[in-house]
């Protein structure tokens, strides 16, 4: 059995494939996903598992240099967007129109969907190096 702290199969197995400036998206429950766009449903139920403790299990097995998030994150969800900001110090953060982002799905290794339940609880992860 696995020992890291991702454990969900299908979830190891697309970190595991990604390679430098890939991308993996984490999204709340209501976020459209694109036909031909891999989703991996961890939702439960309203707010299980939540935004961010999904981000947090993610990030523990995938390196990060930078993220996208939509610009309405700012004034519809502020606590969410600190608290992504404080998960991830010091990461460069881009900003789009969340239709934009919504777009950007499509060009995504698999869409996490989780049980969140606030607005604009969507982000693009983009894939670093360790070396």
């Amino acid at each position: 059995m696995k020992k890291t702290t991702v454990i969900n199969s299908e979830l190891s197995t697309v970190i595991a494939g990604m390679g430098h400036m890939d991308w993996l998206s984490i999204g709340d429950a209501g976020m459209p996903v694109p036909m031909g766009t891999k989703k991996i449903d961890l939702a439960l139920t309203k707010e299980i598992p939540s935004f961010m403790d999904v981000l947090k299990n993610i990030l523990s097995e995938l390196e990060v240099q930078k993220i996208y998030l939509a610009d309405e994150i700012k004034t519809q969800n502020p606590e969410q967007l600190k608290a992504i900001q404080e998960a991830m110090p010091g990461v460069e953060i881009e900003y789009m129109p969340h239709s934009d982002l919504k777009k950007n799905l499509a060009n995504c290794h698999a869409f996490v969907r989780t049980g969140e339940m606030t607005a604009f609880s969507n982000i693009i992860l983009e894939s670093g190096v360790t070396f």
